[in-house]
């Protein structure tokens, strides 16, 4: 797989500049992340920690003419993964039309790409509710096969932004390099303005769905919770303001998922009960970029971050509170180091910290 993988990706730089239609040529680019994570306990006793690579990513991208482009992005971390590949075809400002596999257009956070995040990742509600980590089990790396529409509405005179930006896809709901495996798709969609200001951003997102999982059982064990199949919806609403020196952002999640319990009826035969849970939380992100050097080419960031998860609302106190504090910094345009501090705060039961140490280099 590796071998065909790193083939195919040499053919598409080979190739793509002798289209006689060509635009542009390949631009290939790509990151590496790596980090230092240690986990501690309520006392800062050292409870685990570790070297490890957390992304290695390569893409290429360019244009047949004016309006076609492409992108191919591979993770080569453990095994060779095809992470985007897709064809955007860009009728005008307000109407684009993109095929393939890419990221689903929710939240404002999750387009982010991971090496420009303020703190070291994504952050919990983040992972858990918009398909990298999923609460239902299904999808990963916020991506998912279909198709897209998007533009820019309303531009103001004289300005070089628009009113509204809008997205609004089309997927088989199950995540990345997997097929579709029920007859419903999934609709995703993000709307966001800039009311006179290019700095400030208003949106709004929402998904709704339908996700099955591998393992659908015929019967559980009573009062099982099953996440076979059902419902997934989501939706967000949040600001951001970034001038290029201040960041501050916010976003408010909600995500209804349906699953299954098992139960038995009166004469002991097993039966499904059809459910579903509310999970919602919101985080909030700020951040200063101080412009360091003779000619302020470097910066740094300090940064704090406050976020809320409660993967089940029905459970009383099941919430997770997450404070972090770090620094962003950037000693080349292609360099990056962040240190994070965590406390990690469940409203029932012990509090633990975490300190992670990254080192992201792009080309």
């Amino acid at each position: 797989m590796k071998r065909n993988l790193l083939l195919l990706i040499g053919m598409i730089a080979i190739l793509f500049p002798m289209n006689l239609n060509a635009q542009e040529g390949p631009k290939i680019s790509g990151f590496v992340q790596g980090l230092y994570q240690a986990n501690l306990d309520k006392d800062f006793d050292l409870k685990d920690n570790t070297f490890r690579m957390r992304r290695v990513r390569m893409s290429i991208e360019g244009k047949f003419t004016n309006k076609l482009s492409y992108k191919i992005q591979g993770d080569f971390l453990n095994s060779p993964m095809l992470v985007d590949v897709f064809l955007k075809y860009k009728v005008c400002d307000e109407f684009s039309i993109q095929a393939g596999q890419f990221k689903t257009p929710f939240t404002l956070e999750s387009p982010i790409n991971p090496v420009n995040l303020e703190v070291f990742d994504y952050g919990e509600i983040i992972t858990k509710l918009v398909g990298y980590n999923d609460v239902c089990g299904v999808g990963k790396l916020g991506r998912d096969i279909g198709i897209m529409a998007s533009g820019n509405l309303f531009k103001f005179e004289g300005k070089d932004f628009p009113l509204v930006t809008y997205s609004l896809g089309v997927f088989n709901g199950n995540g990345t390099n997997v097929i579709d495996n029920n007859n419903r798709k999934d609709v995703v969609g993000r709307l966001e303005i800039h009311p006179m200001l290019k700095a400030l951003t208003l949106t709004g997102s929402y998904y709704y769905g339908f996700y099955k999982g591998s393992n659908d059982p015929e019967y559980l064990e009573d009062a099982e919770k099953n996440f076979g199949h059902g419902a997934r919806n989501r939706w967000t609403a949040g600001l951001q303001y970034n001038d290029g020196d201040m960041i501050v952002r916010s976003e408010y999640i909600s995500g209804l998922t349906g699953y299954q319990v098992g139960t038995f009826n009166g004469v002991g035969n097993p039966i499904i009960d059809e459910r579903t849970m509310t999970s919602n939380g919101f985080y909030g992100v700020a951040g200063y970029n101080f412009k360091l050097g003779k000619d302020g080419s470097q910066k740094l960031m300090p940064v704090m971050r406050f976020e809320h998860f409660a993967k089940d609302v029905t459970i009383d106190n099941g919430g997770t509170n997450y404070y972090t504090v770090g620094i962003s910094y950037w000693p080349l345009k292609s360099i990056n180091l962040k240190l994070d501090y965590s406390l990690i705060q469940p409203e029932t039961g012990n509090n633990s910290h975490r300190v992670v140490t990254m080192l992201n280099y792009k080309f």
